[in-house]
């Protein structure tokens, strides 16, 4: 797995998401990719969030791949039209 480099002034964005967002996977999804910066085995990072492990490797792969922190699981579209 590819590493995660952080610059200092990015780990303080995100600690400072995980301080202001309510969603508590978006805050493991943080947690996981600082840890991760930090050196933690994805072992370690699933043991501490009490995750599992293939979750810590699809949170970083996506950060990696997209930055992405919010999950997009919003439900299905309506069926009903306006009228």
């Amino acid at each position: 797995m590819q590493k995660i480099n952080l610059t200092s002034d990015q780990k303080h964005k995100l600690m400072q998401l995980h301080h202001e967002t309510r969603d508590k996977r978006v805050c493991d999804r943080i947690k996981a990719i600082i840890h991760h910066s930090n050196g933690w085995s994805t072992s370690q990072i699933a043991e501490a969030l009490l995750i599992h492990e293939t979750s810590v490797n699809r949170h970083i792969n996506e950060y990696l791949a997209t930055g992405k922190l919010k999950p997009e699981n919003g439900g299905s579209h309506g069926y009903l039209s306006v009228a």
